[in-house]
């Protein structure tokens, strides 16, 4: 049975300091989709993020890129409990992350958010599947 794989592109300005940054927060890459314009970021199994130098992404639209004062997107990834949250943005924190905010609790979901070097937007959740079953 096919399963989709998803691939997030994301422009950067410096392949090798973004390599850096995210190898630092526990990352890996595949090397088969890995030279000097572009790396693929492993995430999950099927999941990967596409960092590619900001001249080779544009290869791909003729819209212009938005800038650190604009949000196109936010990557969000979750996390298996609520320390890990706080342990990955501590990471980006000292990688070089900025932070935006504090963390915000919703009970059932807990938040937290970093900034990578490009200005990236990654909000990092725990959610308790539970408080959603029903009954």
């Amino acid at each position: 049975m096919f399963r989709p794989q998803i691939y997030v592109n994301l422009p950067v300005e410096d392949l090798d300091r973004s390599v850096r940054f995210f190898t630092a927060l526990g990352f890996a890459f595949e090397p088969r989709f890995t030279n000097e314009n572009a790396t693929a970021m492993i995430i999950g199994e099927d999941s990967f993020v596409m960092l590619l130098v900001k001249p080779f992404f544009q290869t791909f639209t003729s819209r212009p890129l938005c800038g650190r004062d604009r949000t196109a997107a936010i990557i969000a990834l979750s996390q298996p409990d609520r320390a890990s949250v706080d342990a990955i943005v501590e990471q980006a924190r000292a990688a070089g992350a900025t932070v935006p905010g504090p963390p915000v609790d919703h009970g059932h979901m807990y938040q937290h958010a970093f900034e990578d070097p490009d200005g990236q937007l990654w909000e990092v959740f725990y959610m308790d599947a539970s408080a959603f079953d029903a009954g």
